[in-house]
């Protein structure tokens, strides 16, 4: 049975949200005339517009300006590397929901929105400073 993992999100305008994802620097692909797929490693996300997603789902889009249906955690390679992507996201019109910070002296990430409301968390963890198991 193949492992891969796809997330299949709904989005107002795909080429909007095709752009933003350019911005931030993912390969962001058209595939078809209303739909685009982003990698972020080997993860694939589908971006689907709103009906389309509500045809595959049966139900009605979650309203992400009342509710989270899910954060996508994605790693970073340092502490300058989740400030500098969160700039990037300011820039490209996203929102910040998690101002970049430390969580238990190991870990070090930032939240932020994309254009349709769907969260995001970036994350660097320092393996070095992560407590060990007893």
């Amino acid at each position: 049975m193949s492992q891969d993992i796809w997330f299949n999100l709904p989005v107002k305008d795909v080429e909007r949200a095709t752009a933003f994802f350019d911005t931030l620097g993912f390969q962001a692909m058209n595939v078809g005339s209303e739909r685009a797929m982003i990698s972020i490693g080997q993860t694939k996300i589908m971006l689907f517009p709103h009906a389309t997603f509500e045809k595959f789902t049966g139900t009605s889009v979650a309203d992400t300006s009342h509710s989270a249906e899910i954060i996508i955690s994605i790693s970073a390679e340092s502490r300058e590397a989740v400030d500098s992507f969160i700039q990037n996201v300011e820039r490209a019109g996203g929102s910040i929901f998690g101002k970049p910070g430390e969580t238990d002296g190991w870990m070090y990430g930032a939240g932020f929105a994309d254009l349709d409301g769907h969260r995001w968390n970036l994350l660097y963890m320092d393996e070095s400073k992560m407590p060990k198991r007893q």
